[in-house]
């Protein structure tokens, strides 16, 4: 696999790798967003056919001891599955996170989504806290009702005792979570 920075022309090239029903899509808009102000943490990987085997996208934010990096979506190919490439994506944006003096990456997962949650503990994070109806449904009948999230992190060199792993909330409301950046 060929791990490379992000360009505009990708953002076509995803659909192949969204088709996961568990991915979560974005509008142009916000891939661009990511690519304008946070490149370095917007990786994609090749197989050598040059077809997308899978992508990541982050940023850092915060202030203090809760400047941190964010996993915002991570994604492979169901093909591409199973070989190391989503541990390879997030080591590296680990790393970047490291680099910029983050105390922490998090990220949010769907509280159903067991495989992730798993995979996510494997990479070392750990549940945080929960976020009530982070996820939204859909308005239309028979959509899925909202879900909660899992906020997983995991603790970086800036914080060797892993005190920013010390939820003060073990359950929080959406609001509460936007206030708190």
């Amino acid at each position: 696999a060929v791990v490379s920075t992000q360009s505009t022309g990708d953002m076509f090239r995803f659909n192949r790798v969204n088709f996961d029903p568990l991915t979560e899509n974005y509008g142009i808009s916000f891939y661009l967003q990511y690519l304008v102000n946070w490149p370095e943490y917007c990786t994609v990987a090749e197989a050598p056919s040059g077809q997308m085997m899978g992508y990541i996208l982050g940023k850092s934010e915060g202030q203090g001891e809760n400047w941190h990096g964010h996993v915002t979506t991570l994604t492979v190919s169901a093909q591409f599955r199973r070989v190391g490439l989503a541990r390879t994506l997030m080591r590296q944006l680990e790393q970047i996170s490291d680099n910029q003096k983050c105390f922490f990456v998090d990220l949010f997962v769907r509280i159903s989504n067991n495989v992730a949650i798993g995979m996510y503990k494997n990479f070392g994070y750990s549940v945080y806290r929960q976020i009530v109806e982070y996820y939204a449904g859909g308005s239309a009948p028979h959509s899925p009702p909202d879900e909660d999230a899992f906020d997983m992190r995991k603790a970086l060199s800036r914080d060797p005792e892993g005190k920013t792993l010390i939820a003060k909330k073990k359950v929080i409301r959406t609001e509460e979570l936007f206030s708190s950046l």
